[in-house]
């Protein structure tokens, strides 16, 4: 490996490639298990409401997740966060987090719900099915490696719409525009590239675009 293949090798990091789930049956629960790329905490929380939402009549979802504290940095801190959602202690979140560790899985939610079925399974029983959901739905979304992105906002009068959103178009990013009396578009791009985009938008409208 060489200095430079080093150095890339530094700046990704694993995360699953995109929605995952899983669902199976320990005597008579029912299990289903969730995971989700997600950049921030806040990524990471709406998910978690989001199933929750969708199985309200639910035993427990039971959440985890490991999210950067800036999103734009792979060598910085992570949140890891993980709750029992009225399980035994350390029988639900911790496991699903620790599948999340062991992975070196990163920049992801998982969410294990579980419908109960009338027969308990004890602490090591509980603990080895939502590690298996957890397990199981990273397999099906499988796992990629990522670089870190950031996020902006770019602001235009409509005249100069058409010349921002070809320049995006060209350097393969992902972005959403909204066209209202002013156009905007929010971006997502590698953070080693973000200057660089900057810089062409400020130069192909004459300093026009409003950057945030």
């Amino acid at each position: 490996m060489t200095a430079g293949d080093a150095d890339e090798a530094r700046d990704t990091y694993r995360t699953v490639a995109g929605p995952g789930r899983a669902e199976f049956e320990v005597r008579g629960s029912e299990f289903i298990g969730y995971v989700s790329p997600a950049e921030t905490v806040a990524d990471a929380e709406a998910f978690i409401e989001t199933v929750e939402s969708e199985h309200p009549d639910a035993t427990h979802n039971v959440p985890a997740y490991r999210v950067p504290t800036d999103p734009s940095k792979v060598d910085v801190m992570l949140r890891e966060w993980c709750s029992d959602d009225g399980e035994p202690a350390g029988s639900s979140g911790k496991p699903a987090l620790n599948v999340l560790v062991q992975r070196d899985l990163r920049n992801l939610v998982a969410v294990v719900t579980r419908y109960y079925g009338g027969t308990n399974l004890g602490v090591g029983g509980l603990a080895r099915a939502y590690s298996r959901a957890v397990k199981e739905a990273v397999d099906d979304a499988g796992v990629v490696e990522e670089r870190p992105h950031e996020r902006f906002s770019a602001v235009v009068a409509y005249d100069d719409s058409g010349t921002v959103r070809g320049i995006l178009e060209s350097a393969g990013v992902e972005f959403d525009a909204d066209y209202d009396e002013r156009v905007s578009f929010s971006v997502r791009v590698p953070v080693e590239e973000a200057a660089e985009l900057r810089d062409r938008l400020r130069s192909a409208t004459s300093g026009r675009v409003e950057l945030s």
